[in-house]
């Protein structure tokens, strides 16, 4: 008598690493932006000082590339709001979570923007996170109220046509 054989089953494959990802937002004003959006969405600025620092002394990179922002040492042309809870490295101080980083472009902005960031505040809180937004340099331009929902179109800060 011969055995039949069994179909062996598909062996389950080791599920690779999640990808680490930062979302790059073109900026005129890096550094405002990362503030803003640090205090918007209750993130930190990135501190880059530590490496900063230890670069300029090594003589690594030239002092040009570099600027005082947020009471510290900071790159000039990149700046970037991170979650406080992800990790981070140490030495360098970039986070390696949920992360928006800014880097400065020298074009101002022509178009109407592919991809913005959408907030949401808790039911009945809407008017309340807008007013302090606004505190914080946005502005509302209007608001859509629909069978669909309601929300409000704002714009950052430093740059009045980024809405988000």
């Amino acid at each position: 008598m011969t055995e039949t054989p069994t179909p062996t089953q598909p062996q389950p494959q080791p599920r690779p690493q999640p990808l680490s990802w930062k979302l790059v937002i073109d900026s005129a004003d890096p550094h405002a932006q990362a503030g803003f959006w640090a205090e918007a969405l209750g993130y930190l600025v990135e501190d880059n000082s530590p490496l900063i620092e230890q670069l300029l002394a090594a003589g690594a990179v030239p002092e040009a590339i570099t600027t005082h922002a947020h009471g510290r040492r900071a790159w000039l042309d990149l700046a970037a709001a991170r979650h406080p809870d992800d990790p981070y490295d140490e030495v360098s101080g970039t986070g390696q979570g949920r992360r928006l980083l800014f880097q400065r472009v020298p074009e101002p902005k022509t178009v109407k923007n592919r991809l913005h960031i959408d907030v949401h505040s808790a039911p009945g809180q809407r008017d309340t996170e807008a007013e302090r937004l606004a505190a914080l340099g946005a502005r509302a331009l209007r608001t859509y109220d629909e069978q669909g929902g309601s929300w409000m179109v704002m714009t950052d800060p430093n740059t009045r046509n980024n809405q988000f």
